[in-house]
């Protein structure tokens, strides 16, 4: 099992000193890491990266995109072409990047392509403008996975990309083998998307590329623990994504503020670990014939077999 978590959780504990973070990270037993691309990366070249991760015995899962400053009235469907080709010229360096340090997925969350007021955009051509870029983008690193995370809202009133329906049809859109979708949990929590749901779709058309877990109440993205407040959902997305061998990076996208982020991860790792050995205890068949029974009372028998 491929674990990585954020890096931002933990760079204040090591004085914003990333190559202490790996050491950490290395310590505590994950796996892989998701850069952040430029922010993490801005004085470091892909050969150091490389030998910072190939020290601390850590893979690179991949990058993820992330925007400030000049973008928070769009990225690649700013009205401004200038912002806009930076925003996709950004896109490419990231694939560049995660390339380099042999990593296997670029994610690309398009935070503020989206809108707080009626009659502020033009839906159409937004959208359309998005996908151009989209498609330039996966044409440009075909051996690249690049994935779309999408999120309702938050820091936009609405995003343009805001849930699995809209990601799939931007998906199919682009026409493109190596376009997928990251599913955060949070994300579609906020959504009142049963995860799972997302998971079985996704990972029957083998468009399933990236994976952050966390917890929540679905008002907010509130990054908890893992199995914290939802854990019977959180046991069916994980029997989805073994269902139909997901083979990325679990990615813990939680939130520490009050608690230590290494003792936080260390207890996410261990219930990721606890619900996949739970699934192979009750058995994938096992659970497969309570689905294919359609029945609310085989569920609650389920739940009584988890809790045993």
């Amino acid at each position: 099992m491929k674990l990585a978590t954020r890096i931002n959780s933990f760079l204040p504990k090591f004085n914003n000193d990333l190559e202490e973070v790996l050491k950490e990270f290395s310590r505590i037993g994950l796996t892989h890491v998701d850069l952040n691309y430029p922010e993490h990366v801005e004085d470091i070249s892909a050969e150091k990266m490389k030998g910072f991760l190939e020290d601390n015995n850590l893979k690179a899962n991949g990058v993820a995109l992330r925007f400030r400053n000049e973008f928070i009235n769009g990225e690649l469907g700013n009205a401004d072409k200038n912002i806009s080709d930076n925003a996709l010229q950004l896109c490419k360096d990231a694939c560049d990047y995660c390339r380099a340090i042999d990593g296997e997925v670029v994610t690309i969350w398009l935070g503020y392509d989206g809108f707080d007021y009626s009659f502020q955009i033009d839906y159409e051509k937004v959208w359309n403008q998005v996908k151009n870029c989209m498609i330039e983008i996966a044409d440009y690193a075909p051996d690249v996975k690049i994935s779309i995370e999408y999120k309702p809202f938050q820091p936009r009133a609405y995003a343009l990309i805001d849930s699995l329906g809209l990601a799939m049809s931007m998906m199919y859109e682009i026409n493109r083998e190596n376009i997928g979708i990251t599913l955060d949990y949070c994300h579609m929590l906020m959504k009142h998307e049963n995860p799972a749901y997302g998971a079985s779709i996704l990972g029957s058309r083998g468009k399933l590329f990236g994976i952050h877990l966390n917890d929540g109440y679905g008002l907010n993205d509130d990054g908890l623990m893992i199995g914290t407040t939802s854990l019977v959902k959180t046991i069916e997305f994980m029997y989805y994504t073994k269902l139909h061998n997901y083979d990325h990076a679990y990615f813990f996208d939680t939130f520490p503020v009050i608690e230590d982020p290494a003792e936080e991860c260390e207890r996410n790792m261990r219930m990721i670990k606890k619900i996949d050995s739970l699934i192979d205890r009750l058995g994938m068949d096992y659970i497969g014939e309570i689905i294919s029974q359609n029945s609310a009372v085989k569920v609650s028998d389920l739940v009584l077999e988890i809790l045993s």
